[in-house]
């Protein structure tokens, strides 16, 4: 298959869509995205990343963050932390405080906006917040093969501004007894995490491992185990993209995890990663080009996993 020229056509193929759909208003540094924006990579087995359109433009990552959050939690505590966070798709706003109340401060998965304070929770232990961001980070640099990866503390400071919903909701967990850490030591995590900045083509190659059962086939190293990578991959299907997970499976057929940046990383086991990026969202706040991009791309290659 000739790669680069599946990205040049899948992006042409959206082009009619480019300016679609609203960026992510309420966090002040986003309002300012310009939703033409659209960029797409795909990583290989061997490593080889092809690009197209914006695809060497970093942008925050946003809850992208969670997938990789989640995958170093699960190294830490292993399968403590499903004593403290579910695995069920949460059927309603990917932040709401109703759910939390009715089930008693344990978010319904680790891919919502609760789910991953808790797992911010679990993975600071009792480490401190800047040695949390270090691993993170240092986790992404290494996978993405990119020394230059770090948080765009601009961002980090409008969410952080920004960020009474997000406050609310460690406090409610806080109150279940569900943090083991301060609220405002687990939201300096999670709002860094948000803000890292990464292009398509690092976003594309550090999700590697997950298509290949969590070894990652360039490098040649063991990250995870293999049922950890499968069970990553199934939170991602059922739940990675906010109370819309069943289109997006319906329509594209991929393990994937939404951004309100724009962005969407979509895993093709034992083929390799894709990473789409596009400010403008649909209503459940996925990114709306970068869905269509997603959906023309299996359309050309039937890499959906129900086929």
């Amino acid at each position: 298959m000739d790669y680069q020229a599946l990205v040049d056509d899948v992006r042409s193929d959206v082009h009619a869509y480019r300016g679609s759909g609203k960026v992510a208003s309420y966090i002040p540094a986003l309002a300012q995205s310009d939703p033409h924006d659209f960029g797409i990579a795909i990583a290989l087995a061997d490593g080889t990343t092809y690009i197209s359109g914006d695809g060497d433009t970093p942008f925050s990552i946003q809850s992208i963050s969670y997938v990789f959050s989640l995958g170093l939690a699960l190294h830490h505590v292993k399968s403590a932390l499903w004593n403290h966070v579910g695995r069920e798709p949460a059927g309603s706003p990917v932040n709401s405080i109703i759910q939390l109340e009715i089930e008693k401060g344990k978010p319904r998965n680790p891919l919502t906006s609760s789910g991953a304070l808790v797992v911010c929770d679990q993975l600071i232990g009792k480490r401190g917040i800047e040695e949390t961001c270090e691993e993170l980070l240092a986790f992404l640099r290494e996978r993405g093969d990119a020394a230059d990866i770090a948080i765009d503390e601009r961002i980090a400071m409008s969410e952080s501004r920004a960020g009474a919903f997000n406050r609310s909701l460690a406090h409610f967990i806080a109150a279940f007894g569900n943090l083991r850490n301060a609220p405002e030591d687990v939201l300096s995590v999670y709002y860094r995490q948000c803000s890292i900045a990464m292009t398509c083509r690092q976003l594309a190659r550090a999700a590697l491992f997950l298509a290949f059962d969590g070894t990652d086939p360039a490098k040649g190293d063991v990250v995870c185990t293999p049922s950890r990578a499968r069970r990553i991959n199934a939170l991602m299907l059922t739940s990675g993209h906010y109370d819309n997970s069943g289109d997006f499976a319906f329509r594209v057929g991929l393990p994937g995890k939404s951004s309100v940046s724009g962005g969407i990383l979509a895993i093709v086991p034992r083929t390799g990663v894709v990473c789409v990026w596009s400010p403008g969202l649909n209503e459940a706040g996925t990114s709306l080009v970068g869905a269509v991009a997603l959906e023309r791309l299996v359309e050309r290659t039937g890499w959906s996993i129900f086929v």
